[in-house]
């Protein structure tokens, strides 16, 4: 059986761990999509001088472990001087700052390539209909092309949101105390993994649910020009 009251008793801990797992969640979400917007921009460009540099970037951190960058940069960056000596190690000596780096590193490659493909799917007569009113690239980019991919995009965005919201379980490595550090500290205290991680798998359940709704309900707002018409 469940221990209900070591489950409440805890409660206090967990909804600490709550708030530090919406700060490094919005941290990071923010972070990533101001690097992923001048990313996709250069991912859909003709240039390959442009376009390489972007392609690299995406495909290295698309392609290695999110565990491993946290762990390069709060672990691995401590071994150089340099860094050591220099102004950046209050923040790289950090985890809070490490590890929304790191989520913001990594979710800035996934969104960049999320709205790059939205961007390829702008439909050509959007773009004929903004070069025949005379709007420059500058403003074709502003208001046409921009805002159309990402409300194409929220379907896919809402995924990567998810996605980086269960991401964030890995700051209970880099000694924070998030929802799952809250359930690592409970477990190692009490010998009770069952009751710590099912509250924290709870918590997360609940987050999940929660994103879900407000993305559909964005997606009924600003994709109801997409819907199939019903006869």
């Amino acid at each position: 059986m469940l221990d209900f009251n070591l489950i409440l008793s805890s409660l206090p801990l967990y909804a600490s761990g709550l708030l530090v797992t919406f700060e490094l969640l919005l941290i990071a979400l923010a972070l990533g999509l101001l690097l992923a917007l001048p990313l996709a921009l250069m991912r859909v460009s003709r240039s390959t001088l442009v376009n390489f540099p972007a392609w690299l970037y995406t495909y290295v951190i698309r392609g290695t472990p999110m565990l491993v960058q946290l762990f390069l940069l709060y672990y691995g960056l401590a071994q150089f001087d340099v860094i050591r000596d220099s102004f950046m190690w209050p923040y790289f000596s950090s985890a809070t700052f490490c590890a929304c780096l790191a989520f913001a590193i990594n979710t800035s490659a996934y969104t960049a390539e999320i709205l790059a493909g939205s961007l390829k799917a702008t439909p050509p007569g959007e773009i004929e209909a903004a070069r025949a009113m005379g709007m420059s690239r500058a403003q074709l980019y502003r208001r046409i092309l921009l805002p159309s991919a990402m409300r194409r995009a929220l379907p896919q965005y809402s995924n990567e949101v998810i996605m980086m919201l269960h991401t964030t379980s890995l700051a209970s490595l880099v000694t924070l105390i998030d929802l799952t550090g809250a359930a690592r500290t409970i477990s190692s205290q009490y010998y009770m993994p069952f009751e710590a991680f099912i509250t924290a798998g709870l918590f997360y359940l609940v987050l999940t649910v929660g994103l879900v709704r407000l993305f559909k309900y964005a997606e009924l707002r600003w994709l109801a020009h997409l819907t199939p018409r019903k006869h």
